[in-house]
């Protein structure tokens, strides 16, 4: 190793541990034990472009060890990214560029949101896909214009984490020859040594899941980093796991190779004795010599010229096909929502009961092909879930054009592909699965939600109405957890023309993911239901004059709130119907518009959802009512399970009369 690339490691070492001991809070171990790797990566071997971070055809970088954030904020401030001295001395301060965690949306450089361990390797394997669809769609004979890398490191925490093995299984089987990850092997956690809970031959594993696989005995060894990188590189038809071998806390004498250098400052005495044993010069915190930055700039200059040349190819492209650069503006171009929500193509017709699931799958097919670039799939479910795009194709490792995704009984890794995909850019994706298994969705839907990222759920099988497969199979609290999340809409459709409604907020929604909950059984197309569904709550079906009462339903409960409000204003009684399909969509309207819909003198509220009751209390207050599910459901006939959890015109009518 010459001197100005040991110094330009060092560095990033130094900046690591100043900012986490000024911080007096971080995770020093993996930026100390990874400077190498992740120096000869960025400087020897992937193209990105500090002047311009959207480069389209960049090569991504993800390190899905979140916790060593320090290491990825000292790359982006060396190689000229715009984070400052400043930025670094500010590390996990609140309101900083540098936060404890990387985020994506408010670091420049970030990819991906990560800490959770694993989340990066399953929404790496979502970029790998995407690379390889948009390659399949516009890559013509000597315009390679999608013609990049995924990068992606973590250590033994992400490799122990389930999902790992769930992406990466995936992975192997779509032969994603794009793909490279980096095994931060240090053989620590929290607790110690891996041994005590991880003492597989994660090797094979990766062997047996179709990777290619290589090892680096040496983690400061650039060069054989460099030949592994460069053998990684010359695989196109296996993704590759290279391992490289390093120590935690590497250069600090009293840490390394210790679980204490994971999670905790190394003390300003260790960081004294780091700087000697790396052969560090300079005491001043934060300082590096002016020699290193003129190194990264010089790199940096070199990648502008990458993209200089990528972007002279693609103007050439562009001139021989045209109608190709007409279609990448459209798959780059957010979609138009004023005009796909006055398309009246797209609202579907309320002429026979159907599943919401069946109208759902039908918006699918619309919007497809006014959607070029839609792109989406099921964990194994697609049949059930109503999710197949007719005539577009299977994504596989034979037919990467294909626009349907099989992700397997895989819930978890298909969110975070599905949050790649979408990060990567040019495409707009959706998963599915059963509503009930959204709990292994969770996790990566609430990256979604805060990275901003508008990633469609479709969660079929809505409530009890699931029936004889029982109550492993019948989500009860489901909805109420992702109305709980932030940045999150959880639209409840009633009929054809609420789906519809749906759909097109999925659609068009910018920084918001969106859920929608579908049922099985058939629903009944209810007369008032209108367009107003997109704005989350509105009165479906009115009285004359202030109500005496209001009811407040979801999807198929709209129906019976709709039958009990005839029955009760038969018996004089002046009531009004609301539907809510969207709580989150409601909650952003105006106060007037709130107040229009649920009027504050009317304090006689009863909702009714076949789901918890929890979350509801703010609309029916303290002298409302629930016809709600108290308990987990049974297994039986729809129908009767309606009947037998109370979900009758009779129940409904009565428990309204309880609050005159």
């Amino acid at each position: 190793m010459n001197t100005i690339d040991n110094l330009a490691i060092n560095s990033i070492r130094i900046l690591s541990a100043d900012a986490i001991q000024k911080a007096n809070s971080g995770h020093p171990g993996l930026p100390l034990g990874s400077a190498p790797m992740a120096y000869e990566l960025w400087a020897h071997h992937m193209n990105h472009n500090p002047a311009n971070p959207e480069w389209a055809n960049r090569d991504r970088f993800i390190l899905s060890g979140g916790h060593g954030s320090m290491l990825l904020y000292s790359l982006l401030h060396l190689f000229g990214y715009g984070l400052t001295k400043e930025d670094l001395m500010n590390f996990r301060q609140v309101g900083s560029l540098t936060p404890g965690h990387p985020e994506y949306g408010h670091t420049v450089g970030v990819e991906a949101t990560t800490g959770p361990l694993g989340a990066g390797m399953g929404m790496a394997v979502g970029m790998a896909m995407a690379e390889k669809h948009l390659a399949s769609v516009f890559n013509k004979e000597s315009y390679p214009v999608v013609d990049h890398f995924t990068y992606v490191l973590g250590g033994d925490g992400c490799m122990m984490e389930g999902i790992s093995s769930e992406a990466f299984s995936l992975a192997g089987t779509l032969g994603l020859g794009k793909l490279i990850v980096f095994y931060d092997s240090n053989r620590i956690s929290i607790e110690g040594s891996t041994d005590i809970a991880f003492r597989e031959n994660v090797e094979e594993r990766m062997k047996a899941f179709g990777f290619q696989t290589i090892t680096v005995e040496d983690g400061t060894d650039i060069d054989a980093i460099g030949a592994a990188i460069e053998v990684a590189k010359a695989d196109t038809e296996h993704p590759s796991f290279i391992t490289i071998k390093t120590e935690i806390g590497f250069g600090c004498p009293a840490k390394q190779g210790k679980a204490s250098a994971h999670g905790e400052p190394l003390g300003v005495d260790n960081i004294k004795a780091m700087r000697e044993t790396l052969g560090w010069q300079y005491e001043e915190p934060f300082f590096v010599p002016e020699e290193v930055y003129e190194h990264y700039s010089r790199l940096a200059e070199e990648k502008a010229d990458v993209e200089a040349a990528w972007n002279a190819m693609f103007a050439a492209y562009c001139d021989e096909y045209p109608e190709m650069e007409k279609l990448w503006e459209q798959y780059h171009t957010a979609p138009d929502a004023k005009a796909l929500i006055e398309n009246e193509a797209l609202w579907l017709t309320k002429d026979k009961a159907e599943a919401t699931r069946s109208l759902s799958g039908k918006m699918i097919n619309i919007l497809k092909d006014i959607m070029p670039n839609m792109i989406g799939g099921s964990a194994d479910l697609a049949p059930s879930n109503k999710t197949a795009m007719k005539d577009a194709g299977d994504f596989s490792a034979e037919n990467p054009a294909g626009r349907n995704l099989h992700f397997g009984v895989r819930e978890l890794a298909m969110t975070a592909i599905g949050n790649g995909i979408m990060l990567h850019g040019g495409l707009r994706a959706y998963v599915a699965t059963f509503f009930v298994f959204s709990d292994y969705v969770k996790p990566m839907a609430r990256l979604s939600a805060l990275m901003g990222v508008p990633l469609t759920f479709v969660l079929t099988h809505d409530s009890i109405g699931v029936g004889e497969d029982g109550p492993t199979h019948e989500p009860i609290e489901q909805l109420a957890m992702f109305r709980a999340m932030p940045n999150f809409h959880v639209f409840h459709p009633c009929d054809a023309t609420e789906t519809s409604a749906a759909w097109l907020s999925a659609a068009t929604s910018k920084k918001t993911p969106t859920a929608l909950v579908l049922s099985r059984q058939n629903l009944n197309p209810i007369p008032g239901s209108s367009k107003d569904a997109l704005k989350g709550g509105y009165v479906i079906d009115d009285c004359e004059g202030t109500p005496d009462a209001i009811l407040i339903a979801s999807g198929s409960e709209v129906d019976l709130a709709v039958k009990a409000k005839a029955e009760l204003t038969a018996e004089g009684k002046k009531i009004r119907v609301v539907s809510m399909p969207c709580m989150d969509i409601f909650e952003e309207q105006s106060a007037e518009y709130k107040e229009s819909v649920l009027p504050k003198e009317v304090r006689k509220r009863v909702v009714v959802e076949a789901l918890s009751d929890f979350g509801w209390g703010k609309y029916v207050g303290l002298d409302g009512a629930y016809v709600t599910m108290k308990s987990f459901g049974a297994s039986g006939p729809a129908a009767k399970l309606f009947e037998k959890f109370g979900f009758t015109v009779e129940n409904v009518v009565n428990t309204v009369k309880t609050l005159f």
